[in-house]
């Protein structure tokens, strides 16, 4: 694979990546629940902590790092926001959203890791996906434990 198909492939996971570190700010921002503000918060340095990474990547491999997120990514907050303030920063609502940027970034790595990568590349990406699945389960099971409680109050 040449150094511009890599370049590529990782500017695309940093615009992923820079989208998961803002939607969690904006979920942050939405909840009113004092641990998961600091969850969300959290899991926006880690994804910020990733875009570093990954922008080194694209600068061994000749590139230029993107320093963007992507339109879909600007949507989604936005959505993120609507939905939070027409149920009034329902944690649940916020969660669901939260779940579904998650399972994107999945995606994202998954499309990644089945291109044929340089070995230490790939192991880096590879720890990557690993938190993005850490982030995604974490957040489904935060999601189910307030659809619960809200179903029992």
């Amino acid at each position: 694979m040449d150094n511009a198909r890599i370049v590529s492939i990782l500017n695309g996971l940093i615009d992923i990546s820079r989208d998961g570190a803002a939607g969690f700010r904006t979920c942050a921002d939405d909840t009113d629940d004092a641990t998961l503000k600091m969850y969300f918060q959290n899991r926006a340095q880690s994804c910020d902590d990733g875009v570093r990474v990954l922008s080194a990547e694209v600068r061994r491999y000749g590139g230029d790092p993107d320093k963007s997120g992507s339109p879909a990514g600007a949507l989604h907050r936005a959505w993120v926001d609507l939905k939070a303030m027409l149920t009034d920063n329902d944690n649940v609502a916020v969660l669901e959203e939260c779940e579904r940027g998650e399972a994107a970034a999945l995606m994202a790595y998954e499309n990644a890791l089945r291109e044929e990568l340089p070995g230490e590349l790939r192991a880096i990406l590879d720890h990557q996906f690993e938190g993005a699945k850490r982030n995604h389960d974490r957040v489904r099971q935060l999601r189910d434990t307030a659809r619960h409680r809200a179903g029992s109050a």
